[in-house]
């Protein structure tokens, strides 16, 4: 049977064609990506297309298992090209939490055990080791970063005898990049693991994991990348393999599912378990694609340039985040953010609240334009 090859017609391949294929800009001024990314329509095509394929054609003409599989390891392919890595370091996930706590229920944890975070994680980064300390002893140590900037000898006395660093790649926060490589160096050179929350890195630049130095990097392309919900990403690092042993274990998990004795496989894959719905990764993969045709460098260039434009025209008294811009997301702070976000949305500009620091978040991807945002910096600037 033919490979799964859905006709959508040319990708985009300029940022006024990108924003052109965003059905969300048709309706508002979008600014909320680092939440969630609006997806072209040709994303949320391929996911459908692939499930009409898998449940219809494939059941007619051969065996959904051997297709589905089949299109597991396409699909790891592809990601491991976008991401940098050796295809065995890939693992199918549903979110950057799935990843996150998958990793961190793996370990072999005893008591008086530590890990070190930062006090800029996601709940996705500090709800798993929570319950380590909880149920089995473990010392969780938080780094302070103040306004999103990690202090690094602070890190390095942290982490001096720790088991695990767990710490973004792209503070959620303030916007700020975090010195990921020097970080993992510290910790390696402290013989802790590390493992990288990247949920707000992929889709806004290039990358090349290995460049950083983890062991593990969860994330997933819901956001930046525009692709659905439901498709995370998991790198881990081959050589780590004996350190990580998963909570659960199922046939897509080992090599042979049938074999008198089973044997994991190799990095991301073991954390796999059974037949996970594959549409949110096919729409995943046209998400890659189409942000690739555009140009990651060029989509970067324009992220960039958009949020410098914002944080040129807010007040400067109330920008929390970089004035030079490090990423796409603007931090502003307001008397009620909660109050702000209805009222901008009244007039069609998509933003969120955040609970700390008590402020709005403005996410500026590419396909955002310039009249978009100085309609944003005008209605923060006329906050009553």
């Amino acid at each position: 049977m033919a490979e799964f090859a859905p006709a959508l017609g040319e990708r985009p391949t300029s940022l006024g064609e990108l924003r052109g294929a965003v059905p969300v800009c048709d309706r508002v001024a979008y600014f909320n990506t680092g939440a969630t990314g609006p997806s072209p329509a040709r994303v949320l095509d391929a996911a459908a297309a692939w499930e009409r394929f898998h449940k219809v054609d494939v059941l007619a003409d051969a065996d959904p298992y051997e297709i589905g599989f089949a299109e597991y390891e396409r699909l790891r392919e592809r990601f491991a090209g976008f991401l940098g890595v050796d295809a065995d370091a890939v693992g199918l996930t549903e979110s950057t939490a799935d990843g996150v706590s998958a990793v961190a229920a793996a370990y072999d944890w005893s008591p008086g055990d530590v890990v070190v975070r930062t006090d800029l994680e996601h709940p996705a980064g500090t709800l798993p080791f929570d319950r380590l300390a909880r149920r089995r002893g473990v010392e969780v140590r938080v780094v302070e970063a103040p306004d999103g900037r990690v202090d690094t000898d602070a890190f390095a006395d942290a982490v001096a005898d720790a088991t695990m660093a767990c710490f973004s790649s792209l503070s959620w926060n303030y916007g700020t990049r975090l010195p990921v490589r020097e970080l993992c160096e510290i910790a390696a050179d402290a013989g802790a693991f590390t493992l990288v929350d990247a949920v707000q890195s992929p889709g806004q630049r290039p990358l090349a994991l290995p460049e950083w130095g983890a062991d593990a990097v969860a994330c997933s392309g819901h956001k930046w990348c525009l692709g659905p919900w439901g498709a995370g990403l998991l790198a881990v690092d081959p050589a780590v393999d004996d350190d990580l042993r998963p909570a659960q274990v199922s046939y897509r998990s080992v090599e042979e599912a049938m074999a008198d004795e089973y044997h994991l496989k190799p990095g991301g894959a073991r954390f796999e378990r059974g037949t996970a719905s594959l549409a949110p990764h096919v729409g995943l993969r046209e998400a890659v694609g189409t942000l690739e045709a555009v140009g990651l460098d060029a989509v970067h260039d324009r992220v960039l340039a958009l949020a410098a434009r914002l944080t040129d025209r807010v007040d400067d008294e109330r920008l929390l985040s970089p004035a030079e811009p490090e990423s796409g997301l603007v931090t502003v702070d307001v008397a009620d953010p909660e109050a702000t976000v209805e009222r901008l949305h009244d007039e069609g500009l998509v933003i969120r609240d955040l609970p700390e620091p008590a402020a709005v978040r403005a996410s500026v991807h590419a396909f955002n334009t310039e009249e978009e945002v100085d309609r944003l910096a005008a209605a923060l600037n006329g906050e009553p």
